[in-house]
């Protein structure tokens, strides 16, 4: 039976198919943290096999995630997704809230932060891409430094962010405006190079994982490691906090699975794709990030994963498969990744801005499709306006960090707006049911809130900024509100 077609349907072109929001959870996910991240992570569990148990654990929550969500993604098949469910589920002010963060920081911020890794990258092969500040703009205080030293709890030398323009920053804003440029063309281009750089990023991860397993294989290395997997562990209480704060990498590297959720209103058929793209692509990830780590332990030893330089533990790996050419075929490969990503996440964050303005919650003009291009035009320039400002900030990488504990909070929030949905709206059709309720999205529940406990001890510095970042949002809903209140009921400010 052919599903109705809503208004916002009809505005939208329906342009991504079951196969291109598969890339689009797929490559939104994969960027530069799974060549990156196992480093600090293995430092931290001290055990090769600690280091796969939380890779495998960080891949089992993603999948129960996208689980739980997929019952609403199917109830909700609208631009803006996880805002949406929040919205409908807990109410307006948690939804935009999630709209709040995930456009102040969240979404741009991890643009930002894959499009200077993209010029990093390139610098590899082009080394006058360098990371030297020629055009300096000021410095201001690093957020958590300076948020706690407000209540005398911070440290006795507050560290500045140094604002200005080097060539890799430079490159990464050009990036940023090219992706944006060719989302704003139309929905239908951006699926097809979503589809193509995905697939090409999935091939050369399994090359390297398969070269890793066979021909690349460190003997040696490979026996130490699996030979120890959990030599020296403590199997106590004591070890649950460690790997829950080990998993920051790993959660963070297994984010923007939800971002399909948000050009809902551009996927065929979204109540059937969409639940199935999340499951899909949550799960192929999944597999290829435990099958990565386990080539890195083929190949390098486990001191050579904690200390690889800069941390770049796939540009190691491939250095021993490869020879010298690893470090430049790594440096090309992770360029495909990185812009791959980016494509992705600038094509659905718009759409979250996009709602929260049709809610009378940000400017009007951010919540019109373009009559020709059929995109949310504004709301994507919009975006890459405060990308680039983020992008000018040399370590702007500290804003992922304090919004860690948001990102989890939010996750679990909608999963919580599942069973709100349940007990509250009983008789709404639901094309798909959450597979395993109510256990599974219990399961979910208690393990991100283990993990929100655990960050809230162990990275104190980082998870109060964040959760102050997402309560600096309260007063500015209830000021929208009030304007859009002035200026006609459900309209947003006009600009």
């Amino acid at each position: 039976m052919t599903e109705p077609a809503s208004s916002e349907s009809r505005s939208f072109v329906q342009g991504i198919n079951l196969s291109a929001a598969i890339s689009l959870v797929v490559g939104s996910m994969i960027g530069s943290g799974i060549f990156i991240v196992s480093a600090d992570i293995g430092r931290q569990t001290g055990a090769p096999g600690l280091l796969l148990l939380v890779w495998i654990i960080t891949a089992l929550i993603t999948v129960m995630g996208a689980l739980s969500q997929t019952e609403m993604a199917a109830m909700y098949p609208k631009a803006g997704g996880q805002y949406v469910f929040l919205r409908e589920g807990l109410g307006p002010l948690w939804g935009f809230l999630y709209g709040w963060t995930l456009l102040l920081v969240i979404q741009t911020g991890t643009i930002a932060a894959v499009a200077v890794a993209f010029a990093r990258f390139l610098g590899v092969l082009w080394p006058a891409i360098s990371p030297d500040v020629f055009l300096h703009l000021g410095s201001i205080p690093a957020p958590g430094d300076f948020l706690f030293s407000l209540i005398g709890r911070g440290p006795e030398t507050t560290t500045m962010i140094e604002l200005g323009l080097s060539p890799q920053r430079l490159v990464g804003i050009i990036t940023v405006v090219i992706l944006t440029w060719i989302n704003v063309r139309g929905v239908r281009e951006a699926a097809w190079i979503q589809t193509v750089l995905t697939a090409v990023k999935v091939i050369a991860i399994g090359g390297l994982i398969l070269l890793g397993l066979t021909i690349g294989r460190n003997a040696q290395a490979a026996s130490a490691n699996f030979g120890g997997l959990f030599e020296g562990v403590d199997w106590s209480l004591a070890l649950l906090p460690v790997i829950g704060a080990a998993m920051v990498g790993s959660l963070f590297s297994s984010d923007a699975w939800n971002n399909v959720t948000f050009a809902a209103a551009e996927v065929q058929n979204p109540r059937r794709n969409l639940p199935l793209a999340m499951v899909l692509g949550t799960s192929i990830v999944g597999l290829i990030y435990v099958l990565t780590n386990v080539a890195y332990l083929n190949v390098l030893s486990f001191q050579e994963i904690q200390t690889a330089a800069q941390d770049r533990v796939g540009t190691a790996a491939a250095h021993v498969i490869f020879g010298a050419a690893g470090r430049t075929m790594m440096a090309g490969f992770i360029m495909i990744s990185t812009f791959g990503c980016n494509n992705g996440l600038i094509l659905a964050g718009a759409r979250v801005s996009y709602a929260m303005a049709n809610d009378g919650l940000f400017f009007k003009s951010v919540g019109k499709v373009d009559p020709v291009t059929r995109t949310p035009k504004a709301a994507l320039w919009v975006q890459c306006l405060w990308t680039s400002v983020l992008a000018l900030s040399g370590t702007y990488g500290q804003l992922l960090d304090y919004v860690i504990f948001a990102a989890v909070l939010f996750y679990f929030l909608t999963a919580i707006a599942l069973f709100r949905l349940r007990a509250t709206r009983p008789d709404v059709e639901r094309p798909v049911k959450a597979l395993g309720y109510p256990v599974l999205p219990a399961l979910y529940c208690v393990l991100t809130l283990g993990i929100l406990i655990v960050l809230l001890v162990k990275k104190p510095l980082f998870t109060w900024p964040g959760l102050i970042i997402v309560a600096l949002g309260i007063p500015v809903y209830f000021i929208w509100r009030n304007i859009a209140a002035k200026s006609g009921a459900g309209e947003a400010p006009g600009v």
